[in-house]
């Protein structure tokens, strides 16, 4: 039997050395090195987290809840204030009369705003009130209330309210009682007088919405690299770990994705009448040929504290003595709101700092006083996710510093740049909250904050990941492994006027 040798076969050995490229093993893999390494280098085969944890804390998942929605929008109504008092402007209208103008209500809510109707307020005839303009109080009886924002008054003690008079919006009136005569009954007004029978009040409401946005992402191997081993060990933010690339690129885009919808969230706004963002057939967002289109955006936890919750400059930490005054000025803020007893602070570094030397400078102030409610009365749970907890008057805090308003890749970075416009903390109501659900037509108790997300029977869009391709599924001809990434999601921030923003 002959045996015929290949013609590429190379069975004669050289005759003369000579020095290859492949003779040697490259790991440089650069045109300006190409220093060929005969032996195995000394690798580090454990890739370095340079930034540590680079996943932001996860703020929703300890402040809030997660509940499913079916709609486009959730809509939800918050209990107006149980006491009548009105912001407005006082007249002389006699000898002894004058008259208060309802201007805003005591949230500063205007003819229209929020639900509040000026001509719709709720002082009736018969109603002592309290007026208070620029260190004047007088008690007046409540004497005719037409169907206007003009109500007529009558003083006990002054003989006038000529001391009243403004300019502006300056004067405050507060329903403190009633008054009647022997035998008199409010419902035996006749004649001219009739319209302003005292009638009977119904309690008010507001109500509030948000809608959810869709959020994508995905990533992308071909299928020669998604088998291909790497000499680097890598190790994944949500912990896995292995030689496949892969493995390390996608579990990055997965947390990365879960940061996005966190960061959302808080930073999300709802879009302006003059913006022009829009959506085209094509899913693209193209300017304003498609202004209009499903653009709407959503309400993030920034922007609802901004627009109806409390904003404080305060606690800078240049003067302990000064922060501490300021402090109060937040306390004496949250009186006036709904006095939430227990409360999560969520500062930047420097906020946090503030605080501690505040709270050093009133040797161990609130040592022992804290309840730790929140925490089921545990201070070591307290102390174990992160939290430090002090009392001031009969408000429980638990404070903990806040990656995200640190990290200079995160809000760290932009609240370098925006100074005085940085967010430094959030300080959060914990608990629950009454409110009306208008789809299940009741009052329902609810967290200050929650995610809501679009499910069904037939799908739930809280996290949805799936694959696409040839790698790892057989959905396409598609030579490559696509995981996608899906959320459609908003927040509800309840009861924002307990909120407060710290900037």
């Amino acid at each position: 039997m002959a045996i015929t040798a290949g013609g590429s076969l190379n069975a004669v050995p050289s005759s003369q050395q000579q020095t290859l490229d492949s003779n040697y093993l490259d790991f440089t893999g650069t045109s300006d090195n190409t220093f060929a390494q005969q032996y195995l280098p000394d690798l580090m085969a454990q890739e370095a987290e340079v930034f540590g944890p680079r996943t932001i804390s996860g703020f929703l998942s300890q402040v809030g809840a997660e509940e499913a929605m079916t709609a486009d929008q959730v809509v939800w109504s918050e209990q107006g204030r149980l006491h009548l008092s009105y912001v407005g402007t006082v007249a002389q209208a006699g000898d002894t009369n004058g008259t208060f103008t309802v201007v805003t209500d005591i949230d500063g809510s205007a003819d229209g705003e929020n639900g509040f109707a000026v001509d719709s307020h709720g002082v009736r005839v018969n109603d002592t009130v309290l007026i208070a303009t620029a260190g004047i109080v007088t008690k007046c009886l409540v004497v005719e209330t037409p169907a206007s924002a003009v109500i007529s008054v009558e003083p006990y003690d002054k003989a006038d309210l000529t001391g009243h008079a403004t300019t502006g919006s300056g004067s405050v009136l507060l329903v403190i009682g009633s008054e009647y005569g022997k035998g008199q009954s409010y419902s035996s007004i006749t004649g001219a007088a009739a319209a302003d029978k005292r009638t009977a009040l119904t309690p008010t409401f507001k109500s509030y919405s948000n809608k959810p946005i869709i959020m994508k992402d995905y990533y992308e191997i071909s299928g020669s690299d998604a088998s291909q081993i790497g000499w680097v060990e890598v190790t994944g933010e949500e912990g896995q770990n292995g030689y496949l690339w892969y493995l390390k690129a996608e579990g990055d885009t997965r947390a990365r994705f879960t940061d996005y919808l966190e960061m959302s969230m808080l930073e999300a706004e709802k879009t302006a009448a003059a913006s022009v963002i829009g959506f085209g057939d094509n899913g693209q967002v193209r300017g304003a040929a498609d202004a209009g289109l499903n653009g709407a955006g959503t309400e993030g936890l920034f922007a609802a504290i901004e627009s109806r919750g409390n904003v404080t400059s305060g606690v800078t930490g240049v003067n302990a003595a000064t922060d501490l005054a300021e402090f109060d000025a937040i306390l004496a803020e949250f009186d006036k709101q709904g006095a939430i007893e227990e409360n999560m602070m969520f500062v930047n570094r420097a906020t946090s700092l503030a605080m501690d030397d505040m709270l050093a400078s009133m040797n161990s102030y609130g040592a022992g006083g804290t309840s730790y409610g929140v925490f089921q009365n545990s201070e070591q749970m307290a102390l174990n996710l992160g939290f430090s907890g002090f009392r001031r008057g009969s408000y429980d805090f638990y404070k903990s510093d806040w990656r995200y308003l640190n990290d200079k890749a995160t809000r760290g970075g932009i609240n370098a740049a925006a100074t005085s416009a940085a967010v430094r903390g959030v300080i959060i109501p914990a608990g629950t909250s009454t409110v009306y659900d208008q789809m299940l037509g009741k009052n329902l108790k609810r967290p200050f904050l929650h995610v809501r997300y679009r499910a069904s029977q037939t799908d739930n869009r809280k996290m949805k990941t799936w694959v696409t391709g040839s790698v790892g599924a057989t959905t396409s001809a598609l030579d490559a492994m696509q995981i996608h990434y899906l959320s459609e999601r908003c927040l509800v921030t309840q009861g924002a006027n307990n909120f407060m923003l710290m900037n």
